[in-house]
């Protein structure tokens, strides 16, 4: 029997489960959005629903048609609703806003792997009618209610090298984690970007995607990758907007205020998962024989701080700090009108100091090293 591992999200998405109002829950392809719902459906939400696939181009069709007579004689006298695959069905944004207006009491979930429809196209009509929530891969918050501080610390290197999808929970071999991520890298980390309209060149996809991987924690120049790949400025930038879109990489950008030597024109690249990233680059060797030890470190500990962010709800801006003196700080949080500056190191006796003109700058924020010693207390 597969063990569910309780995702943290639960309780908010029933209690924001409304009349008359969406939740919208948002992530990438298999991070377990699916099985998220069938759980609250079998252990929380006690009332009779409609579920619909909006990949079925039957329940398309079924949607196309936009009266409220039609959703009325859809649903029933039932007063829930579960789209699955929401992005898919043309218009999602205004049928759903035309059911939750005409049918009284109507509550509804709708599930997306991407954001072009319901995020922008629906952006607008369920303004004011929608809470939207984002799931992630396992997180060690989540992991933690399953595992003790001694297994946690043993499964590290594991994390650092196949990431956190639902999926390998359930896998014994590390052979069968790589042989499944390189499948979800292959075949299913692009389809919704490649289904979008004009976009046709997945190998240029693969290959900026695999140049990120490589410049983990470094500034990316939008001009030099595309120069590296033979496209235009603007081409990259759209790309890696769609690809932020899918949840396969977030942005950093660069933190100022004061000084003139800050640089903030360049933007850091981050992988929201460590698997998907060494999926692209095809290497899944154990961290003794790898010369991106601190890389991976960087990207897993601040991709575990997002979804820390994301699930506690703690409203924060996030950055980088470098000035042309090549004086840097990896991580900025800005909240409330604080700043908490924090370097993150693989090697915990390694001696850290604050930046000077960080000091001079920004004389009332913090400073934190985060390494493998304490960074548990930080992203849960």
């Amino acid at each position: 029997m597969n063990t569910y591992i309780r995702r943290a999200i639960e309780e908010s998405i029933i209690k924001k489960l409304q009349p008359n109002k969406v939740v919208v829950l948002l992530g990438a392809r298999r991070v377990g959005k699916t099985l998220l719902l069938n759980y609250l459906i079998e252990n929380s939400i006690h009332e009779p629903y409609v579920f619909l696939n909006g990949e079925d181009m039957a329940v398309q069709a079924l949607l196309a048609q936009r009266t409220a007579e039609n959703y009325k004689r859809l649903l029933g006298d039932k007063k829930l609703l579960i789209v699955d695959e929401a992005q898919k069905v043309e218009g999602i944004g205004q049928i759903l806003k035309l059911m939750v207006d005409s049918i009284e009491g109507l509550k509804v979930i709708a599930t997306g792997s991407s954001v072009f429809d319901l995020a922008n196209k629906s952006g607008e009509p369920l303004t004011g009618r929608k809470y939207t929530f984002k799931l992630f891969p396992l997180a060690q918050m989540e992991y933690s209610t399953n595992e003790s501080m001694v297994q946690t610390r043993a499964k590290l290197e594991e994390r650092l090298i196949y990431g956190c999808y639902p999926e390998l929970v359930h896998l014994p071999s590390n052979q069968e984690k790589a042989t499944y991520l390189n499948e979800m890298a292959d075949a299913y980390l692009l389809k919704d970007i490649l289904e979008f309209d004009g976009i046709r060149n997945s190998d240029k996809m693969f290959d900026l995607l695999r140049l990120i991987a490589f410049q983990i924690g470094k500034e990316i120049s939008l001009d030099e990758l595309g120069r590296q790949l033979a496209m235009s400025r603007n081409t990259v930038e759209k790309y890696l907007d769609l690809l932020s879109k899918v949840f396969v990489i977030y942005k950093l950008p660069g933190f100022s205020r004061n000084l003139r030597s800050e640089i903030t024109k360049t933007n850091r690249w981050y992988f929201y998962d460590n698997g998907i990233r060494n999926a692209l680059i095809r290497n899944f060797n154990p961290l003794s024989i790898r010369n991106d030890a601190g890389e991976l470190w960087e990207n897993y500990v601040l991709a575990e701080r997002v979804k820390y962010q994301s699930y506690t709800n703690k409203q924060m801006t996030n950055f980088f700090w470098r000035t042309y003196e090549q004086q840097e700080i990896d991580w900025i949080e800005e909240s409330g009108g604080k700043l908490m500056a924090y370097e993150i190191k693989w090697n915990p006796t390694k001696t850290v100091r604050v930046p000077p003109a960080w000091t001079k700058a920004y004389p009332e924020s913090s400073f934190q090293v985060i390494h493998p010693e304490n960074y548990l207390d930080w992203i849960s």
